[in-house]
């Protein structure tokens, strides 16, 4: 019994722990449009903050935004207007997921393939989750 009030005691001493905005911030996409089409920047910049292949970044953006595109000299051409605003969407989307680990949350995952099957290895927790090609 005598352990429990020293427990409780301990708890009420305890400060309560206040949530700090994430460590894990993505750099919002920089870049501009010329003419009818979109230039985007920092796509190398992302893919490495990321740890990703800006080639599965780039094939990604290009299927959801259902626009075609080339990646020429660390850039990203799109051939139409795109508010950035979209892009950001699309991008936050890839993180959710392709980046971010489902069980715990944290970014530090890996991009694996087995066989025919990619996966999403976490490094913080261990967990294994399948993702589509």
């Amino acid at each position: 019994m005598e352990y429990e009030k020293l427990l409780e005691e301990a708890y009420k001493k305890l400060k309560p722990i206040e949530k700090t905005k994430d460590r894990f911030e993505i750099p919002k996409i920089e870049g501009h449009i010329e003419g009818n089409k979109t230039i985007l920047t920092n796509v190398y910049l992302i893919a490495s903050y990321v740890r990703r292949n800006p080639d599965h970044i780039f094939k990604f953006l290009l299927k959801e935004l259902a626009t075609p595109g080339v990646f020429r000299n660390n850039r990203v051409i799109l051939q139409r207007k795109i508010s950035s605003q979209k892009i950001n969407e699309k991008i936050e989307e890839y993180l959710k997921e392709f980046v971010i680990c489902k069980e715990c949350g944290k970014p530090d995952t890996e991009l694996m393939k087995e066989k025919r099957f990619h996966f999403i290895h976490c490094l913080a927790c261990g967990a294994k989750h399948a993702v589509r090609d």
